[in-house]
């Protein structure tokens, strides 16, 4: 298994992975920490679950550069994510336990409540694009649950699997309560099927997330998926155009365009549409592209050369369609997988960047002259993860906001995660949450007791 430098195509390092026995004996090793782990008081864990986010904290520039270098993510994005990463733990460190008290129903009981109790392993197939937030914001309310976790990263991220396992090893959790398998996608299958893990969250492709749902439904375990997005970001024709244009270029070009909720379908009203191609364009010529890792550059390289081939073909097949390229649409010629920012306008039912999901730094730009057309190519997708709306009339946004099929909509903002805020989508989004009170009970069994 290797990890190669996404800005100059060097190996980093290799790595040996795991047997199938070694798999074996790892999970058994961990099942045997849960046993005690799950007995444990919610103080206990608190107190080391905020020791963790103190040592991502500490360790933050170390960590960021290894993520940076493994996957092209300018520093200071890689320095935010490992912050953020504490603020999940810290969030759930203070609010798991009363999240997970004891609910009282009235019912033709003397006493009735549902307690929250935890399942046990649960299996974490992850991605390379937020090597740490991706694990974090499940892990974080896993343990705190009182569960235990394996995961299984993304192949090239694995000096970031090793380091996110050592935050909780310095941290004072059990040593096995939450490991890192070092795992090709083709041994997850076995993983599942092992009758110690309970349950098994995915965030990643549709494909990945699909195998996932069959072997787990075979055997009858749970599963939570966070899969693609292709989020339409609608600018009504009284919307800030110029502040709006600033966020379109953060939300689309945010991880060098490689994320599940960045802004993928623009939405414009005919009105603002010159206007608003005018003020991104403006704000693309100010962004500084490089290596990821030296002060100041603000956009890196994708993360595989074979994600940079994937976007360049939908892209050329797009305008052999008819849709028109207004910028970019090539590789930048130097060392690494770079790619222009690239502008395409005049999308049309039937071509390939209308329906597909576009993961990198690519602008796809659609009209209307209406707010029920709007809404309708909005909602004419695949996916529905997030979406932003911008006008002055907040009543209306609301109002258009719940016409919307996705797992979220920001009004006037940026689509984002927040550990306070229920996160996930639907259709080939995915199902189930992550994030708040309903993401921490995504995993615990919810048990009824009665008392006559």
């Amino acid at each position: 298994m290797q990890s190669i430098n996404p800005t100059n195509g060097k190996l980093i390092k290799e790595y040996k992975e795991y047997s199938n026995k070694e798999v074996i004996n790892i999970i058994d090793a961990v099942e045997a920490d849960w046993q005690i782990w799950k007995k444990t008081s919610f103080s206990h864990r608190k107190n080391l679950m905020q020791n963790a986010a103190q040592v991502l904290l500490d360790k933050k520039q170390e960590f960021a550069e290894t993520m940076s270098l493994e996957m092209g993510k300018p520093l200071t994005e890689s320095l935010a994510e490992v912050e953020k990463s504490a603020w999940v733990c810290n969030y759930y460190a203070d609010e798991a336990e009363n999240i997970l008290a004891d609910e009282y129903i009235e019912s033709d009981a003397s006493k009735s409540f549902v307690s929250f109790e935890p399942i046990g392993i649960v299996l974490a197939v992850m991605p390379w694009n937020f090597p740490f937030w991706q694990v974090f914001r499940f892990a974080a309310p896993a343990l705190m649950a009182g569960n235990a976790a394996v995961l299984k990263h993304a192949s090239n991220v694995q000096g970031s699997a090793n380091d996110i396992e050592r935050v909780f090893k310095l941290a004072g959790f059990p040593k096995n309560l939450f490991r890192n398998l070092i795992i090709k996608s083709n041994q997850v299958e076995a993983v599942i099927e092992n009758p110690k893990i309970k349950a098994s969250t995915l965030t990643g492709s549709e494909f990945a997330g699909s195998r996932v749902a069959m072997a787990s439904g075979r055997k009858i375990k749970k599963t939570v998926l966070e899969l693609g997005g292709a989020d339409a970001f609608i600018i009504l024709k009284d919307a800030d155009i110029e502040k709006a244009a600033k966020v379109a270029v953060q939300a689309r070009m945010l991880n060098n365009g490689q994320s599940c909720i960045a802004a993928k379908r623009f939405i414009i009203d005919k009105s603002v549409l010159s206007s608003f191609i005018s003020l991104i364009n403006s704000e693309l010529d100010l962004l500084k592209i490089g290596n990821p890792l030296e002060n100041g550059i603000q956009i890196g390289p994708l993360a595989r050369a074979d994600l940079r081939e994937e976007i360049h073909s939908q892209v050329e097949q797009t305008i052999e369609q008819g849709a028109t390229l207004l910028r970019g649409g090539k590789f930048i010629e130097e060392d690494g997988y770079f790619y222009e920012p690239t502008i395409i306008s005049n999308l049309k039912p039937g071509m390939k960047l209308y329906y597909e999901e576009s993961f990198g730094p690519v602008f796809s730009i659609f009209s209307f002259d209406t707010e029920e057309e709007a809404i309708q190519i909005a909602n004419d997708s695949d996916f529905g993860l997030g979406g932003s709306l911008w006008t002055k009339d907040l009543a209306k946004g609301e109002s258009l906001a719940r016409k919307i099929e996705s797992g979220g909509i920001f009004i006037n903002g940026m689509t984002k995660s927040d550990p306070r805020l229920p996160f996930g989508g639907i259709k080939k989004s995915g199902y189930g949450r992550e994030l708040s009170h309903y993401g921490i009970k995504e995993f615990v069994n919810m048990k009824t007791i009665w008392i006559g």
